[in-house]
């Protein structure tokens, strides 16, 4: 590898800053990138999982970076080994592209033994970072390299996942973020598998065939280019509310006004079940076991599902993903 390839600083005022990370709640001040950064236009995956995992674990990480590439969907991953590691280096030997994110400094190879993943990804990929080169990796460094990893992927695929795992932070950042999380199922006895066992229970998307994922991952793609649009639309109209048609702040204000009384009046025609769910929720997706769990007894019986259902009818709870809820912020 070329050691001079150039280390850019990129922060959120440059126009090649990712979009999907100035979507998130608390994107990176600077990234620090040494080899190219993910296209817009492609669809970009996430596969993560065990570092010490198993040889189907491997074999499954190998198939589905090679399906990956071959099918020019960018792999995004943290370079680690194991999981990560495996399907990024088959996306890349598959003539695809990846990209790593580090703990630490982008002109430091971390984990040493990933090597020549790292030296491919800076010559085929990228490597990024929020944190300024020369940065050694430190435990605190990691879950929040991680909300990076999911906020560039139009979903995250877990292959092997122990109950308590970093691989879950992952998870949780990807939710909250309102990522699509997809499992490889496992043999119930073994521990590896425990993670994306339960994960699947809670309501997370299954992967039993990678062509199928790959027709959902397109609608995942262009359903996100679709709001990003829109996003920008009705930022540029409010830039320009102040002339011609478009709406006045006046306008805007009593529309408020008028949104928030009707949520008053919707609020106040809830039975005592829908609003005890209600207040069991929070702006932090949920599982419906969660959820479930913060309710007085009386109110966790099987009908919870549909109260949920009822109070996303009314606007004021979301289904983020199968099986995840959260509190409308708006």
């Amino acid at each position: 590898m070329d050691n001079q390839i150039e280390i850019r600083r990129i922060t959120k005022e440059d126009a090649s800053y990712p979009r999907r990370l100035r979507q998130i709640a608390d994107p990176p001040k600077y990234l620090y990138v040494r080899g190219k950064l993910p296209e817009e236009d492609k669809p970009s995956v996430a596969i993560i999982g065990a570092r010490d995992c198993s040889e189907y674990g491997k074999l499954v990480a190998g198939r589905l970076g090679t399906k990956m590439g071959e099918a020019g969907v960018q792999v995004i991953s943290g370079m680690a080994r194991g999981i990560d590691g495996i399907g990024q280096q088959a996306a890349l030997d598959a003539g695809g592209s990846s990209f790593g994110v580090l703990g630490c400094g982008v002109d430091i190879c971390y984990p040493k033994q990933n090597h020549r993943l790292y030296e491919n990804l800076c010559e085929r990929g990228g490597v990024l970072s929020e944190y300024v080169p020369g940065t050694p990796p430190k435990p605190q460094h990691f879950p929040p390299r991680n909300r990076i990893v999911s906020a560039l992927a139009d979903a995250v695929i877990v292959v092997e996942a122990r109950v308590k795992s970093g691989t879950l932070i992952t998870v949780d950042m990807a939710l909250e973020q309102g990522r699509e999380v997809y499992v490889v199922p496992g043999r119930i006895t073994d521990s590896l598998s425990a993670g994306c066992n339960r994960l699947m229970k809670m309501g997370a998307g299954i992967l039993l065939d990678a062509e199928e994922f790959l027709e959902e991952l397109w609608k995942l793609h262009n359903r996100g280019e679709a709001i990003e649009e829109e996003i920008t639309q009705v930022s540029e109209r409010k830039r320009m509310s102040t002339v011609g048609e478009q709406i006045t702040i006046s306008e805007w204000m009593k529309e408020d006004k008028e949104e928030e009384t009707a949520q008053k009046d919707i609020l106040s025609e809830l039975s005592p079940e829908c609003a005890a769910v209600l207040a069991a929720l929070d702006f932090y997706p949920q599982s419906l076991e969660q959820i479930r769990e913060q309710l007085p007894k009386k109110y966790r019986d099987k009908q919870m599902q549909t109260r949920l259902m009822r109070l996303c009818m009314e606007n004021l709870a979301i289904q983020i993903s199968p099986g995840y809820f959260c509190k409308n912020k708006s």
